[in-house]
């Protein structure tokens, strides 16, 4: 789940918060180490502990996934995608994924996600 999660950061409809979450979850059950490991993690962890305490993501989050969605998808539509159905399916599903971050809690202020850099 994890290596699936950085995937998601790379390509563009793979999504990578969920694949995260499932990951913590199971860690969290089975191997208190790799859980440890997951929220020490500089990248991933604090995205993570905020969605775990308060279900919300930070606003660099959301901007830096709008980004990359709309550069893309973007440049699949314009460069890569020749059929037009498919052209209009992929900002249709764009436009779907922009609508959902941006309707997200915004993270409040919560103190920095704690790091246990002892069992990593």
């Amino acid at each position: 789940m994890v290596g699936l999660g950085a995937v998601g950061m790379i390509l563009p409809l793979i999504p990578t918060t969920p694949f995260l979450l499932l990951a913590a979850a199971c860690y969290a059950r089975s191997s208190k180490r790799f859980y440890d490991w997951l929220l020490a993690n500089r990248i991933f962890g604090p995205t993570i502990w905020h969605w775990q305490e308060s279900g919300s993501v930070a606003l660099r989050t959301k901007v830096v996934a709008i980004t990359l969605l709309v550069l893309t998808l973007g440049s699949s539509v314009v460069f890569f995608v020749p059929l037009w159905p498919v052209k209009i399916l992929l900002v249709a599903i764009g436009v779907w994924v922009i609508y959902f971050l941006v309707r997200l809690p915004m993270v409040p202020s919560l103190p920095k996600p704690p790091i246990n850099r002892d069992s990593v």
